[in-house]
């Protein structure tokens, strides 16, 4: 079992940055991908961005490539989401997931996800 905690969420104004954190504890997550999803109200959860167990694969949903980047830590078991140059249609609810395997943007084959942190951006 893994668990996930998110954090780094807040309110932002349009053009500025924030870099989400999620912990992982128990079994160890360093031989699984990571992956960072987001869902906005009234709207399906989406892919966002992956990394592989080395950290040496990363794989970005168009509308963010360019400005988010996303990297892990395996010795501190965290996994981050560097967000630069926000737009008001980033506000979602942010979730971090692993899976054992490979990277994916499919949420459908993650089975561990966090609770989620709230991303609110002002125009």
């Amino acid at each position: 079992q893994v668990q996930l905690v998110e954090s780094g969420g807040g309110l932002v104004q349009a053009g500025g940055s924030l870099r989400l954190s999620c912990a992982a504890s128990g079994r160890t997550f360093s031989a699984g991908a990571m992956g960072w999803f987001r869902q906005a109200p009234g709207k399906e959860r989406e892919f966002v961005a992956t990394v592989s167990w080395a950290g040496t694969y990363k794989y970005y949903t168009d509308s963010v490539k360019g400005r988010f980047s996303i990297s892990r830590d395996n010795a501190k078991n965290t996994v981050y989401l560097q967000m630069n140059s926000l737009k008001p249609e980033d506000a979602a609810v942010y979730y971090c997931a692993a899976r054992w395997g490979g990277s994916n943007w499919s949420s459908a084959l993650y089975p561990y996800w966090g609770q989620g942190t709230q991303v609110t951006v002002s125009s």
